[in-house]
């Protein structure tokens, strides 16, 4: 997936937005009856902005709870435990010094565990019962869990400051929060190796089970995993490279990046999976076992396994303000995409100038719509929106946007815009997965994931139909714009016919090309003089307007020395032009 539809599309969404220098609406002069496109990608971008700074809030507030001397979830003792709980904390030398006040009940709960095959975990318990007390019925909303929503307020606010000055501000901030967790990742690998049970671990994570190929889930999956790690469809990188240079090499970027992520997210592996070894190997109980997904795995599995080494509250803190640092890069790029959209489409003098007033809107938005998921249900809302708003629409966005700049536009058209920003033409590999193989991947898993739908379920929990019916909404929503935007496009274009609408509406605008005049060369050299000033972005307006203005400015110097200039007389005096009685 990564090969064939992942970097490809990557790279053309790079290209995209780079040649254009526009947001993810404005690059849609290419053939504007597929503007829908660009407003489907900010319907993706809304719902995950709305629930992904919900995770990074309880990231937030795991980060906070391991302030202390003993993590809370360490222990059975507490007031929100219940009878089947049983921690895995027992031996002696496996605690610090805090920690050897336990009770001779409680460690004798833990040898009961070895002989479970199924039991309740402190970090399980604190997860449902104190941190979220969860409700029993995705409707049951109950009340809002104050200390997660000041988390939310916490995150929404960090992210806000963050973006108060747009990309000069964030680009500043992601070299901390796209570096930083690689450090933390190498200080808890190389602690997590060291581990008893650590091998069985990381042999479990790389052990392929092959019949798993055959499952149409498992490719749809893969499929989400590679759209949402690398951000395809989403708009925002159509919209952070709308502010690259001209000729800036994102073919390269592309392939580094790509790799790079992906790279990472296996070194990633093998920093939980040898920690769950080594839990697994306490318990003397398979990894399968102790392994869990979705949330579970971040705020029970790996929390609880950090409760069994020394300096646990150390650990913890450094995990999850990594969490909270790789959440809020993502975060910024939601922001920034859904902004820049906003203010490239009205356009006006005021909301270019006010662009911070925009920001804090949308922040303040996103705060509001993500209440109801710090609700007793929220959790029940968040893997709902995670599994429908943002899953199989990426890849129905990706595909069209996809069908659209190669046969709508045109392949040719498309290929000699890159040639003429990259100084070579795209390599043949990336021709044919735009023209053939990206589309056709994405088509067939599409095809199969329909076919082998399962509904959603949450640990026991089975959703009820009306609630997977909002789910559908969710993701048809996106998608729905496009032909809704189409009709709406047809429908205004000039023509008797339906056929000359049609033809009319997937012709590229008249300013589509290059931002900037000095490289809109060759067909997209000017006719005439008029400016396009709105086929921007933000940044490029302001430079344009400083050009403008420069220029006026030069003019009218210019015709000041041409009245100053000095006239030789015919009696051989010299006069200015200003001169009542000039002598000549």
């Amino acid at each position: 997936m990564l090969v064939f539809c992942g970097i490809p599309l990557f790279f053309l969404e790079l290209s995209f937005g780079q040649f254009a220098s526009l947001g993810c609406l404005g690059v849609w002069k290419i053939s504007p009856m597929f503007k829908g496109v660009g407003y489907g990608m900010m319907v993706v971008s809304t719902y995950i902005g709305i629930y992904y700074n919900v995770v990074i809030c309880l990231a937030f507030y795991y980060f906070f709870m391991s302030m202390t001397n003993l993590l809370p979830w360490t222990y059975c003792n507490n007031p929100w435990n219940t009878p089947d709980c049983s921690g895995v904390v027992g031996s002696g030398a496996q605690l610090n010094g805090s920690l050897v006040n336990t009770t001779t009940s409680l460690v004798a709960g833990v040898m009961e565990v070895v002989n479970r095959t199924k039991r309740t975990s402190p970090s399980e318990e604190y997860w449902k019962h104190y941190v979220l007390n969860i409700s029993d019925d995705i409707g049951n909303f109950g009340e809002v869990r104050l200390p997660i929503l000041g988390c939310l307020a916490v995150s929404w606010i960090v992210v806000f400051l963050c973006l108060i000055r747009g990309v000069k501000s964030s680009g500043k901030v992601v070299y901390f929060t796209a570096t930083f967790p690689y450090v933390v990742l190498t200080i808890l690998f190389v602690r997590g190796i060291t581990l008893d049970g650590a091998i069985n671990g990381i042999k479990y994570y790389l052990t392929p089970q092959w019949e798993k190929v055959l499952d149409a889930k498992v490719w749809g999956d893969a499929a989400s995993q590679i759209f949402y790690s690398l951000g395809c469809a989403w708009g925002g990188l159509i919209t952070m490279a709308s502010y690259n240079k001209f000729h800036n090499n994102c073919f390269r970027d592309s392939i580094i990046i790509s790799i790079t992520n992906c790279a990472t997210s296996v070194y990633a592996g093998f920093v939980i999976f040898s920690i769950l070894g080594f839990m697994a190997h306490n318990l003397n109980v398979p990894v399968s076992e102790v392994a869990d997904h979705g949330p579970g795995l971040a705020f029970v599995a790996y929390p609880e396994a950090l409760t069994l080494l020394p300096i646990s509250p150390l650990w913890s803190l450094l995990f999850f303000f990594m969490l909270i640092l790789l959440g809020l890069g993502t975060q910024f790029c939601l922001l920034e995409t859904l902004v820049t959209a906003i203010v490239d489409e009205i356009g006006t003098d005021w909301i270019i100038r006010n662009k911070t007033v925009v920001t804090f809107s949308v922040a303040i938005a996103g705060f509001l719509l993500g209440i109801p998921l710090t609700t007793h249900a929220g959790i029940y809302w968040l893997l709902l929106m995670d599994n429908y708003a943002a899953s199989f629409s990426l890849v129905i966005i990706s595909c069209i946007m996809c069908i659209c700049i190669m046969y709508i536009y045109g392949y040719r058209n498309y290929f000699k815009d890159v040639e003429m920003m990259l100084g070579f033409p795209p390599p043949l590999f990336f021709k044919v997965c735009w023209r053939f193989i990206s589309p056709v991947i994405i088509s067939f898993i599409l095809i199969f994931t329909v076919i082998q739908y399962k509904p959603i379920t949450y640990n026991d929990y089975v959703y009820p139909g009306w609630s997977l019916a909002i789910g559908f909404a969710m993701a048809l929503s996106s998608v729905i714009c496009i032909p809704i935007y189409a009709l709406y496009k047809i429908s205004r274009s000039p023509g008797t016919t339906f056929r000359e609408r049609l033809k009319h509406a997937c012709q590229p605008h008249p300013k589509w090309g290059p931002a900037l005049a000095e490289h809109r060369t060759g067909r997209y050299a000017p006719m005439g003089s008029a400016d396009t000033v709105e086929a921007r972005p933000i940044k490029e307006k302001e430079e344009l307007r400083e050009e403008h203005n420069e220029e006026e400015k030069a003019k009218e110097t210019e015709k000041k020395d041409e009245i100053s200039l000095t006239i030789q007389g015919s009696n051989g005096s010299t006069n200015t032009h200003n001169n009542p009685n000039p002598s000549a």
